[in-house]
């Protein structure tokens, strides 16, 4: 069961959202964990602007829990650092470590949510798998859509910027992925993938 137990140190979940710090990566579509995760933030009245494990961090309660938000600041490929360093600080188990990510397998704004699995091609979601050595990780996937034809380089894509449509739909799906969120945090991941899963 999900974000039941109770564990070691005073924060008791972890909600982290991947993304690249650098200012020419605002609003790129590889930084949709970030933008969800800055979403969560704003609506649970939180400043993350604390620097602690290799991130932006702040701290609020969620479903119940005392929740430690982050935004990695490692660069995408070595989310990992900061995740399992959190982790490890607050004595994690995965099963209490929730990521948000994008995924270019999916249509913009649609979520999938699962519990556990393989990093999909996501380098940020390898990066945390292979330094924890688990794949137990609760995970919200964001799409942004894939290549619009196979001659665009993977990396300029997942750089390029959001359209204004776009970014209006992402907008109400953050909202989703918020509430999915607390739903995990109390434990409830089925009720989750069955009210978000799109």
């Amino acid at each position: 069961m999900f974000g039941k137990k109770k564990y070691g140190g005073s924060v008791e979940f972890i909600i982290a959202g991947l993304g690249n710090p650098d200012k020419k990566y605002e609003n790129t579509r590889h930084n949709t964990g970030w933008l969800a995760l800055d979403y969560i933030a704003e609506k649970q009245n939180c400043r993350v602007n604390r620097v602690k494990f290799k991130s932006f961090t702040g701290e609020c309660s969620m479903g119940g829990s005392k929740v430690l938000l982050m935004k990695p600041a490692t660069y995408m490929n070595n989310s990992g650092q900061a995740v399992v360093e959190a982790m490890n600080f607050y004595k994690l188990p995965p099963e209490n470590v929730l990521i948000i990510f994008d995924d270019i397998s999916l249509d913009v704004g649609k979520i999938r949510i699962r519990a556990k699995g393989s990093d999909g091609g996501q380098k940020g979601m390898r990066s945390i798998i292979y330094l924890s050595g688990k794949d137990t990780f609760p995970r919200i996937k964001i799409g942004i859509g894939a290549k619009p034809n196979p001659n665009w380089d993977l990396a300029d894509w997942v750089l390029s910027k959001f359209s204004d449509s776009e970014k209006k739909l992402l907008e109400e799906k953050f909202e989703n992925a918020a509430c999915a969120a607390e739903l995990i945090i109390k434990g409830d991941i089925n009720k989750a993938m069955n009210l978000y899963n799109g």
